[in-house]
């Protein structure tokens, strides 16, 4: 039912990066010189769909778009940190603020920032196409690029094993 070598049922929260994980690596750029990213819609339903169904998504990134911040809270991402410099500092204060333990969590990560942060969590997850240094430390590598459904994946199996992918309201947006 998963490939993913991981006790998946004591996963509660999915933290994501954006550049690379939730957006292709690729990042053409505005008029002005803003970075405009992608999204992948498979993984926007999967997000939406965690969330009605309990689970808490988050994400910490070095990015500071707030188009990008209204995309995911129009999904019902509560825990949006922009502009993070550390993101260990993040993780601990999401921590904090919602009792999670590191066993409960999966971070999905695909490059050198991310590598302290991945260390952190029970489950460490790197997209197909993330550098080798996080390939090293994650559990599970997808075989889907960042920007391309890796959250998609990942939710995907997560809901499945815990019998709440193929559920009545999984019809409804």
């Amino acid at each position: 039912m998963s490939t993913i070598n991981y006790d998946l049922t004591k996963i509660k929260s999915f933290i994501f990066d954006v550049d690379g994980v939730l957006s292709c690596q690729t990042v053409p750029l505005s008029e002005d010189g803003q970075p405009l990213r992608t999204t992948n819609v498979r993984d926007g339903y999967a997000i939406h769909h965690a969330v009605r169904s309990g689970f808490d998504v988050a994400v910490i990134t070095g990015g500071r778009s707030e188009i990008v911040r209204r995309r995911l809270e129009s999904l019902g991402v509560r825990h949006i940190y922009l502009k993070s410099r550390d993101k260990t500092v993040q993780l601990k204060e999401y921590m904090e603020e919602t009792g999670f333990v590191r066993e409960e969590i999966v971070y999905v990560g695909d490059d050198i920032i991310d590598y302290l942060v991945m260390k952190e969590v029970g489950l460490p997850v790197a997209p197909a196409d993330a550098c080798p240094e996080i390939k090293e430390i994650s559990i599970y590598i997808s075989p889907v690029k960042g920007g391309e459904g890796v959250a998609r994946d990942v939710i995907e199996q997560v809901l499945k094993v815990q019998g709440k992918w193929m559920v009545d309201d999984a019809f409804y947006w």
